[in-house]
């Protein structure tokens, strides 16, 4: 059986920021016209930048949630980058913000396909429903994260706060698949 190796790939970083302290949110919509302010829909602005490609929402008590960076080192530098746009243009902000880690969600191929019915009587918790959704929700305790799994051979990973921990649970996974010959492969 030709063992490969998982092809993974980081989709979208999610990551918490803050600055303790109070944003006046109108005075940046009036600084950069382009940025998203909808007060009546969603209490937060929403702060694009094109380098790094993400979107970062801003909040009136300085809490900020970067999305739709591709690594943790690109979501970090996204929200330093939107905090010195500020700071150049005028808003006074007192300290550098703090930056965590949320959610890694990447997509996965393992290069054959799973027998999802023999994998959700063998792996521990998880839950397959055919009926309601054609993918196996395995729950992994270490590390801790949930990854969907495909007939396909193609699985998703979410809840990592690292990408190291990606790996780590997408190559204990594939090796697990390959120990109990759940895999198959043309």
């Amino acid at each position: 059986m030709p063992q490969t190796k998982p092809i993974i790939s980081i989709e979208n970083v999610v990551a918490s920021a803050s600055i303790n302290q109070k944003m006046d949110l109108n005075k940046i919509t009036k600084i950069f016209p382009d940025v998203e302010y909808h007060p009546d829909q969603f209490p937060g602005l929403v702060f694009r930048l094109n380098k790094p490609k993400t979107a970062t929402l801003i909040f009136t008590s300085g809490k900020m949630v970067c999305t739709g960076s591709k690594s943790e080192e690109i979501a970090k530098d996204a929200v330093k980058t939107v905090v010195s746009r500020l700071r150049k243009s005028g808003i006074k902000i007192k300290q550098d913000a703090k930056v965590e880690i949320q959610n890694i969600v990447a997509s996965i191929n393992l290069g054959g396909k799973i027998h999802l019915e023999q994998a959700a009587s063998v792996l521990p918790r998880s839950m397959y429903e055919p009926e309601q959704f054609p993918g196996l929700i395995h729950r992994m305790v270490d590390p801790k994260t949930v990854i969907l799994l495909f007939s396909s051979g193609k699985l998703v990973c979410t809840g990592a706060k690292r990408e190291l921990d990606v790996y780590r649970s997408v190559n204990n996974l594939h090796s697990l698949l390959e120990e109990k010959m759940l895999m198959v492969y043309d």
